[in-house]
């Protein structure tokens, strides 16, 4: 599931763990919770070392507990199994290209939070991502 923080987020959090906990198959489902962040950490030709990721700054406490509470929360207490995905780049090529290799059953994601203009003009990522994927994609809406 692709998660981002905001309220939709946090629905289609809730519903991927409702879908995960609910199938009577043999085989245990597990969530995947996808955080692509816009662009990589950037290092000049003046760092001699390059930037660390953004899972071992003091930021991510923070960023994890605003972004991931909903999502880690609702799957301990269903007992699903859950893997945080951090990636940085476009989020509908990023989530594509996961679920493809990672041979995903389904994509539950938020619908966009963007303005008519905006959709119009840059898309969405629900939009890409339910054009283009090879598996089933659930979009929550507001």
């Amino acid at each position: 599931m692709a998660i981002d923080g905001s309220p939709l987020s946090d629905k289609a959090a809730e519903e991927a763990v409702r879908m995960a906990a609910g199938n009577p198959s043999q085989f245990k489902s597990k969530i995947y919770a996808m955080l692509v962040l816009p662009n990589a950490p950037r290092n000049t030709f003046t760092d001699f070392v390059p930037a660390a990721p953004i899972t071992e700054s003091d930021e991510w406490v923070q960023l994890r507990e605003r972004v991931l509470y909903v999502i880690e929360k609702d799957a301990r207490e269903a007992g699903i199994p859950l893997e945080i995905k951090v990636v940085y780049g476009d989020p509908a090529e990023e989530l594509l290209k996961f679920a493809e290799t990672e041979e995903i059953d389904v994509i539950v994601i938020g619908s966009s939070g963007k303005g008519f203009i905006k959709r119009k003009l840059l898309g969405s990522v629900s939009h890409k991502v339910a054009k283009f994927a090879k598996c089933s994609v659930y979009i929550i809406r507001g």
